[in-house]
């Protein structure tokens, strides 16, 4: 080892300012001087309890003790003393800090500089720490117990970032709110994702043996809903301890660190299952969702599959509207990632474009304030793509910067689905449909029940005349999201491969479903019309092309090549090519379209 590198035990002291961004924003003079007065406190007291000031960069402060114990007393006074230097000045101008504590071996410097995990878990506890709080890694609440009057609340395990083991976590509390360390949390905290408990299925059937079922379903979706990357899921082993046991969801929820519970039932009746399950909000005991599915017994272990991934898939959505609703009524300056990322889904499946432009707005700023938090830039990737294809923004750019964003996002996590969703749909748009095709593949595999995934790789396989499995795809996504945003996507794409394939009549009730779906877009419009052309209905064509032209009046097989990339020569030939675009557009020059001046369809 470097002679200069010294390894050693130390705790360590890692504190940064609670909404510093903003503070500055606000009032920048104000804010230098409230810093540097709290810098001299941190200061003082670290080094009256014979601490090591390692760095105070911008708003945070790094230091080393030689004890647990002095850096607990440090920060408890620290804090106790800006809460009352603070007192007076208004909650939004209040500088307020988070302090993380944690004690292990570090590598050390003749200057004072520290290096290693420990300073890494630090700064891990410090996000973790209430604003104007403290939490400790077990290391340093096992080392205090008795020796500090300091109390604690266990947090749990906590999976934190860049760090690939999990670290229990305690937070400190006032003595009236404490608990035994060591024991069972009762007050756990949530993770910074949506956390979801699934709970034993109650066994309805007189049959005892058919237990096994029950436990199989739980056991299933939890396997499931762990692949979705946004959700935390906890453990089997937690839930299922209480399984027989009433207790009341708001209690349960705090003891799990849940801030949703998935409940259900089995009943089998001879070649009979009919499974029952609600989702509930933990905080209130509010029902949030609730189904009913009714099968034949036939095969056990397909069943399990096919209930599974059709709750997973109708469960993401329905989670994800409850998050979106839950932070919309929140202040902007009070939101974190997660939540400026669910207010930007909020605002984005509205697809208009002020909607859209606020969306984007929302998750960079998630983005940007926390780079490793891939879904916010696979958001941003898609809302490039959708603006453009929906013709929200035409800046000819947008499929680039979607592309180069959905990369970016992969780069950071290589199992993002959303991210190879977007990558996928803008190399089929882009006419390299095979490319396209791998990736939404990808997708799927890497999150079964993701439904936008299949209707993109039901779409693509359109783009090369594989009408009845592009048939097949959008099915799967309309019945593992039947109140998705996008559903008038996932079957107008139907109907359009149904109109290809011959079916007409099913083509039409499905494109008729698309357009009354209140998101529904011209696109929708456009798959209808071309059904009815083909159907010889003149007056109901002419009808829903003035729609058409309503929504959007320069529609025409020039937009079309522009948005699909067919203005130039493809990578991809086949898709430049394919029957499935033109039988699409002689729908559309039957219902009454004009072919003036239009560039003839494909051959």
């Amino acid at each position: 080892m470097d002679a200069e590198l010294k390894q050693q035990l130390a705790a360590i002291l890692a504190a940064d300012v609670s909404g510093y961004s903003r503070l500055m924003s606000a009032d920048a003079q104000a804010t230098v001087a409230a810093l540097d007065r709290s810098r001299s406190v941190f200061r003082r007291h670290i080094e009256a309890l014979r601490g090591r000031v390692v760095d105070m960069a911008g708003d945070a402060v790094l230091a080393t003790f030689d004890s647990a114990s002095a850096a607990v007393r440090a920060a408890m006074a620290v804090q106790q003393e800006l809460a009352e230097t603070f007192r007076d000045v208004p909650e939004p101008k209040r500088m307020r800090f988070r302090i993380g504590l944690h004690m292990g071996e570090v590598l050390g410097k003749d200057d004072g500089t520290v290096y290693g995990d420990g300073v890494n878990i630090a700064a891990r506890l410090e996000s973790l720490a209430e604003v104007g709080g403290i939490t400790a890694s077990a290391a340093v609440a096992a080392a205090v117990r008795g020796h500090v009057d300091m109390h604690f609340v266990d947090q749990g395990e906590q999976v934190v970032k860049n760090i690939p083991y999990p670290v229990h976590a305690f937070r400190w509390v006032t003595a009236e709110h404490a608990t035994p360390f060591g024991a069972v949390p009762n007050s756990a905290k949530p993770t910074r994702h949506p956390s979801l408990a699934v709970m034993p299925f109650a066994n309805l059937s007189n049959d005892p043996e058919q237990e096994y079922f029950a436990d199989g379903i739980a056991e299933d979706l939890i396997t499931v809903l762990s692949r979705l990357r946004w959700l935390s899921v906890i453990a089997r082993n937690s839930t299922f301890q209480y399984k027989g046991k009433s207790t009341d969801v708001r209690e349960l929820g705090k003891a799990l660190g849940a801030r949703y519970m998935l409940e259900g039932s089995v009943r089998k009746s001879g070649e009979r299952v009919r499974i029952s399950c609600h989702l509930v909000d933990a905080s209130d005991g509010n029902q949030v969702w609730a189904e009913r599915y009714d099968r034949a017994l036939s095969q056990t272990f397909d069943l399990q599959d096919e209930i599974s991934v059709t709750i997973a898939g109708t469960l993401e959505p329905e989670l994800s509207k409850a998050e979106q609703e839950r932070v919309r009524r929140k202040p902007v300056d009070s939101l974190d990632v997660w939540e400026l990322f669910q207010r930007g889904l909020w605002h984005f499946w509205r697809y208009n474009k002020e909607a859209h432009a606020e969306a984007r707005r929302l998750f960079k700023a998630a983005a940007d304030r926390d780079p490793q938090f891939a879904p916010a830039t696979a958001y941003l990737a898609l809302s490039h793509y959708s603006s453009f294809v929906n013709r929200l923004d035409e800046t000819e750019t947008s499929f680039d910067t979607a592309r180069d964003l959905a990369m970016r996002a992969l780069a950071v996590d290589g199992k993002e689905p959303l991210a190879r969703f977007v990558l996928g749909r803008v190399y089929t748009m882009t006419g390299q449909v095979d490319a396209g095709v791998a990736e939404l593949q990808e997708a799927v595999r890497l999150s079964p029940s993701f439904a936008l995934a299949h209707y993109g790789l039901g779409a693509a396989l359109l783009r090369l005349d594989r009408w009845e499995e592009a048939c097949d795809c959008c099915a799967t996504a309309e019945r593992l999201s039947p109140h998705d945003p996008s559903l008038w996507a996932f079957q107008s794409t139907r109907a359009t491969a149904l109109s290809f394939g011959g079916q007409l009549e099913q083509a039409e009730g499905v494109a008729k479903a698309a357009v009354r779906h209140p998101a529904a877009t011209f696109w929708a419009c456009s798959s209808l019309v071309s059904i009815l052309g083909h159907l010889g209905r003149p007056a109901e064509a002419k009808a829903a092309l003035d729609q058409l032209l309503a929504l959007r009046p320069d529609f025409s097989m020039g937009l079309f090549r522009r948005v699909y990339g067919l203005s130039s020569r493809p990578s991809d030939e086949a898709a430049s090519r394919a029957r499935s675009t033109t039988h699409f557009f002689e729908g559309l020059y039957k219902a009454g379209l004009p072919r003036t001046g239009q560039a003839t369809a494909p051959d």
